[in-house]
């Protein structure tokens, strides 16, 4: 069964209270979806597995760690999971990242791709899928569907915010995989929207509101 993790940590709490005010502007809300995806990621690579190498330090030789195997992929939905990968990518530099566009049909209300560009070694990695928002699920249980399709396996979702409805939906779909929070709100209302939320995250972090 999937682990979902509701981030209790006072920083993440603080940060997620200033992008809610609908007076933060779009600089300070840009740089905070950046600040609180790396705090989240921290949680997410908690258990990321080890391997001993032999360094030398300035006086000796010793064993270090390092992270085993193909190291990590960060695949942002886009557009407003980019500034989250950003936010990772400052915590892991050499990480890769591929990049999953979906838009919602207007009649069946199901999302359809448009966009998926992955490293050719994806497969290997462990993928962390983000989007700010997790409020129907739908896009990111597509996003996550899509790469199972091209054989992934290894795959966690971090979002910052989540309706209930949306984190049902999610584990349900997908059992396998790990959800990371950063706070979990009370519902949707009836346009989708997650309340109390924080509003559109894509067009507070490109100011197109």
């Amino acid at each position: 069964m999937s682990k979902v993790i509701i981030m209790d940590h006072p920083l993440i709490q603080h940060k997620i209270g200033i992008m809610r005010r609908k007076t933060t502007s779009t600089k300070e809300f840009r740089d905070l979806v950046s600040e609180v995806a790396m705090l989240i990621c921290y949680e997410a690579t908690r258990e990321l597995p080890l391997a001993d190498i032999e360094i030398e330090t300035p006086l000796v030789k010793t064993i270090a760690h390092e992270i085993a195997g193909k190291k990590l992929c960060i695949v942002p939905i886009l557009r407003a999971g980019l500034h989250m990968a950003d936010g990772i990518l400052n915590l892991i530099p050499n990480a890769k990242v591929g990049h999953i566009g979906l838009y919602r049909n207007e009649e069946t209300l199901e999302p359809v791709e448009y966009f998926c560009k992955l490293p050719v070694d994806a497969d290997e990695r462990e993928i962390f899928v983000v989007d700010p928002m997790l409020a129907t699920g739908g896009s990111a249980s597509a996003a996550i569907t899509l790469l199972k399709n091209k054989g992934i396996s290894k795959i966690h979702f971090l979002c910052l915010i989540a309706a209930p409805e949306g984190v049902k939906r999610l584990t349900e779909l997908h059992p396998d995989v790990d959800v990371y929070i950063g706070t979990l709100d009370e519902r949707l209302n009836e346009h989708g929207y997650i309340l109390p939320g924080l509003g559109d995250a894509g067009d507070r972090i490109y100011g197109t509101k």
